[in-house]
């Protein structure tokens, strides 16, 4: 019987890739009125080109993109990105499509619910309080509370510890098939691929179940808590 879902945070419940790519345009267009002399889309490839070498997650993209491609760190320009960067990112960041009452229906049907994301803690957390969503979930584990990322079993043992949950009574539900389905199943968790926030065209997964609507997750749960 499952007792416990565990939810990938981006391009799960939130489409993350959307958000960020929409926030990048709109700094790069705040940082060229306010005096930056580039093309658009070569700083959009110069700033993505940053994250994909620092991560995702890099908290000083501009500062490096100034000083790297112009070699001085304006800070009007800087300031003009990093604003604009901070209103884009709150305006799309939204969850997806049936989300809320997904997570309203699971938590009224008795299952405790965690959130497993490879951000770093304070990025994760403003995340889920813009969503509103820091209310619903029982426990979280981000990267630095194991220092390991995903498939590695150090975060998938820490959320099963917060949630007082054996491996074989969960379901983790992720976007992305080599790092939240192989590190849960490996722990013998029952699987479900969030195929609906894939990014990467996945072709073949090992889930035990796919949702295309995160809905799906709730026929998933009186399946399996029926038949067992």
């Amino acid at each position: 019987m499952i007792k416990a879902i565990v939810f990938d945070l981006d391009n799960t419940l939130v489409d993350f890739m959307k958000m960020k790519e929409r926030a990048v345009e709109a700094a790069v267009k705040a940082m060229i009125d306010a005096g930056l002399e580039i093309e658009h889309s070569d700083a959009i490839a110069k700033i993505n080109q940053i994250y994909k070498e620092q991560g995702i997650e890099y908290q000083k993209v501009f500062d490096l993109f100034l000083q790297k491609h112009f070699n001085n760190v304006s800070l009007k320009i800087m300031s003009a990105g990093i604003v604009a960067y901070r209103k884009a990112r709150e305006a799309e960041l939204i969850p997806y499509a049936h989300v809320y009452p997904t997570l309203i229906h699971l938590t009224k049907m008795g299952l405790k619910l965690g959130i497993l994301s490879d951000a770093p803690a304070r990025e994760a957390w403003l995340r889920l309080a813009y969503l509103n969503l820091h209310h619903i979930f029982d426990e979280v584990v981000t990267f630095e509370d194991t220092n390991e990322r995903k498939p590695n079993p150090a975060p998938f043992l820490a959320i099963l510890k917060k949630l007082g949950c054996n491996a074989y009574e969960t379901l983790m539900v992720g976007d992305w098939a080599e790092r939240d389905i192989v590190g849960a199943k490996n722990l013998g968790m029952k699987t479900a691929f969030a195929r609906y926030g894939d990014t990467f065209d996945t072709k073949e997964h090992s889930a035990d179940f796919e949702l295309k609507d995160i809905k799906n997750i709730i026929q998933v749960i009186n399946d399996i808590n029926t038949l067992e």
